[in-house]
């Protein structure tokens, strides 16, 4: 189950996973540098309460922001890493249960400016830390599940979904529901939310991606079908959400155009293999594809082109 395993922190930089590292691709300079590597022993550079070393984590989940990785493990497992200096600043094992897989993490801005980590896991349980002390700050059971988590960008809406057909919206301060998002036909994987803070979108294994005004949550506005499989990662552009990519499990990534509307509007790449993220460069002029397939793996870059009318939205 491979999802949101890449993260541009630039038109030229791109962080993702290969085996048991974390590499930074340099387009610049057409080269890869290993930045953490989790194939032995992880001992956290910081003496905080709940940190405890780690040993061979194979990383199922990532997200990077600022100076900070976040990495999640199939047994359970967090580690949080700063870019610019060597070591692990905090590890653990949220669970101990060596088949609670860490789904999503997420790194986030609170209201009072704060910068936080979240991590949803198959234990049931959303767990947000303080990302300068590592600090448990909050965490918040379910009754199933947690496959994905995000935190509007005001910081005042939380979305998780999981082995449920409902979504769930919460205070991420106290983790109260506050709306259920009725409408898919099976388990959710994936959700993202639009730069603006009005729309929501939800992937999900019924092979359809679901988008929700934020201000009207009783029924989506549109519905996104996917060619094969479930929507497994879902990114708008950070360039205001002129676009959502839709990664589905294998083979496919959809591009819609969101400032037109989203239906009707869209590009669909086709692969060869198991999709372990897609996402836009921040000025939103590319789009990272990273690709699993043992045989057909790799990075793909895909520039936006611009021409008139329906072709500038392409990124071939």
């Amino acid at each position: 189950m491979l999802r949101n395993l890449l993260w541009p922190t630039s038109k030229h930089d791109v962080y993702l996973v290969q085996n048991y590292s974390v590499m930074h691709w340099s387009a610049l300079l057409q080269r890869g540098t290993e930045v953490l590597n989790v194939a032995g022993r992880l001992a956290p550079t910081q003496n905080v309460k709940g940190a405890r070393p780690l040993s061979r984590v194979q990383i199922s989940t990532m997200a990077v922001k600022d100076n900070l990785i976040v990495a999640g493990g199939f047994q359970g497992e967090l580690i949080c890493k700063y870019v610019d200096k060597p070591g692990v600043a905090f590890c653990t094992n949220l669970t101990g249960d060596d088949n609670s897989t860490t789904n999503a993490v997420d790194i986030y801005q609170a209201p009072n400016g704060g910068t936080r980590v979240m991590a949803a896991n198959n234990d049931c349980v959303v767990r947000t830390f303080d990302a300068e002390r590592y600090s448990l700050l909050s965490q918040f059971t379910f009754p199933w599940s947690v496959n994905s988590t995000s935190v509007s960008p005001d910081g005042k809406l939380l979305a998780v979904l999981g082995d449920s057909t409902e979504c769930v919206i919460a205070d991420p301060q106290s983790g109260r529901a506050t709306a259920t998002l009725r409408g898919h036909q099976d388990y959710s994987f994936s959700s993202a939310w639009h730069p603006d803070g009005r729309v929501l979108a939800t992937g999900n294994q019924d092979g359809t991606c679901r988008l929700w005004d934020a201000r009207s949550l009783s029924e989506p506005f549109a519905v996104l079908k996917g060619r094969i499989g479930a929507v497994r990662g879902l990114r708008f552009s950070p360039d205001g959400g002129r676009f959502l990519a839709a990664a589905e499990a294998a083979d496919f990534v959809h591009v819609y155009d969101a400032a037109a509307g989203y239906v009707g509007r869209e590009q669909e790449v086709e692969l060869f293999g198991e999709v372990a993220g897609a996402a836009f460069s921040p000025d939103g002029e590319a789009l990272f594809v990273s690709v699993a397939d043992r045989t057909y793996g790799g990075l793909l870059e895909f520039r936006r082109r611009r021409a008139d009318g329906y072709l500038d939205t392409c990124f071939f």
